[in-house]
């Protein structure tokens, strides 16, 4: 196993998969990475075309591997969203256009990635690639560089490419010169043409471990480890989820968590739809999908209470274990959790925020009025 790839946390499966591909010399000419936000799919990205710039011959190998870190063409070619400039049209170039503080920060943004591959691009009002762009892929492979051997074209939130876009991306992907290699970055694979599926080599990522996650929030974000333990078990097996959370403040989540549930469950309906609201006010399709990933969590400890297992996530609140197998001993759990996993999917249908906490609560609450 090439030692490169043996540094990508977590993702054993894509870790042998991409050692094959090393291993047999035979590597295909685009892969499609998919899987959860935040499960280390550039990183996996980089990673690989640092190993397959260091195992090739007649190159200067060390000069390719610090281009590679740094992201740098002609070796990487990096695409991400990018916001539209004044007066800006589809013949300019993808940055012509833009003004001096958007280059700034797509420049900071360049670093901060090449010195954290788990670091997230986020550029103000980018919420699209750009058909510039992606004709800019033409530019870069018309350039002639023999001599280095190996190019890659990373393409980040690859989904957000417009049909147009896609459209112009697939001719550079039906005749790619030879020793240039696409990776295209999803957790949305569906909004991608079948076109653009057809020609690439498919690898899921898994969602991280919690030592995983805990591992990748010390050493890369600098997270201390008793935050970092905290806040794995409910960060759904991504990084950004558990930033979100530590942004958050991932205590303060967990007692309101525990707020919402005692009201629901004690029929004070003003208090839990307050407490809920104040979770959602900022990003309430996120916040919601994790506030119910913390009550399913909560529950989790309620079936471990009644089994007598006594390792909680929910620790600090043991009492409210034992108050509500007390009083409901008889809830099939199973079945609420199943209920509450299907709610954590309406965000995506643009319900209104105030009406997903009257959902949600309803469904708590239901336990209580159906005694």
């Amino acid at each position: 196993m090439h030692s490169t790839i043996d540094s990508i946390p977590g993702q054993k499966r894509v870790r042998a998969t991409l050692n094959n591909f090393l291993q047999s010399e035979s590597i295909p000419h685009a892969f499609l990475f998919t899987g959860l936000d935040g499960t280390g799919k550039v990183n996996a990205a980089i990673q690989f075309a640092k190993a397959i710039v260091t195992n090739q011959k007649n190159i200067d190998a060390e000069k390719a591997l610090r281009s590679v870190e740094l992201l740098q063409e002609p070796y990487i070619k990096l695409i991400f969203p990018l916001p539209r400039g004044k007066n800006e049209t589809d013949s300019s170039s993808p940055t012509e256009k833009l003004s001096q503080d958007d280059l700034e920060s797509i420049r900071e943004q360049i670093i901060s990635k090449s010195e954290n591959p788990f670091h997230k691009i986020s550029v103000e009002k980018a919420n699209s690639i750009k058909i510039n762009s992606i004709r800019d892929i033409k530019r870069f492979l018309l350039m002639q560089y023999d001599e280095i051997g190996y190019r890659f074209i990373i393409i980040t939130d690859a989904h957000l490419m417009s049909d147009e876009a896609q459209n112009a991306l697939l001719k550079s992907l039906e005749e790619p010169p030879d020793k240039v290699i696409f990776f295209l970055i999803t957790s949305f694979v569906n909004r991608l043409r079948p076109t653009i599926l057809s020609r690439c080599w498919k690898i899921g990522f898994d969602p991280l471990k919690e030592n995983e996650l805990v591992f990748i929030l010390q050493k890369y974000f600098k997270i201390d480890e008793k935050t970092a333990i905290e806040t794995a078990p409910f960060a759904m097996g991504s990084v950004q989820t558990a930033l979100h959370l530590i942004n958050l403040d991932t205590h303060n989540l967990k007692e309101k968590t525990v707020s919402i549930l005692r009201y629901s469950f004690g029929r004070k309906y003003n208090s839990a739809f307050n407490e809920l609201n104040s979770i959602l006010t900022d990003n309430h399709s996120e916040n919601y999908t994790i506030i119910i990933s913390m009550i399913i969590i909560w529950l989790n400890d309620i079936q471990k209470h009644r089994l007598d297992i006594n390792k909680y996530f929910f620790n600090d609140h043991i009492e409210t274990l034992e108050k509500f197998n007390s009083k409901f001993p008889d809830v099939d759990i199973n079945a609420l959790t199943t209920r509450l996993d299907n709610l954590s999917k309406l965000p995506k249908s643009n319900i209104n925020p105030s009406l997903l906490s009257a959902i949600l609560l309803f469904e708590l609450s239901s336990i209580v009025l159906n005694r």
